[in-house]
């Protein structure tokens, strides 16, 4: 994964997410400018999205995998 951490990733992830509904390609691309490309690809930011979803950190519609189709946002 480089030099970025799960715990890095999961705050760079929160902080990039908001109350209403992003796009998942969105939040990537977002944490991915910030780590730096060189630091952690962005299959690592997809699946630390996932674990937070899955967590209840954040919540998800439609199906992850599909990061141009599908959404996530902070819980309620």
């Amino acid at each position: 994964m480089g030099t970025t951490s799960h715990h890095d990733l999961d705050r760079l992830i929160l902080a990039a997410a908001r109350t209403q509904w992003s796009k998942v390609a969105m939040i990537i691309g977002r944490v991915w400018l910030e780590c730096g490309r060189d630091a952690v690809t962005d299959v690592a930011i997809a699946a630390r999205i996932r674990d937070l979803v899955e967590d209840g950190k954040l919540q998800a519609q439609g199906n992850l995998a599909r990061w141009r189709h599908s959404e996530v946002k902070l819980p309620d």
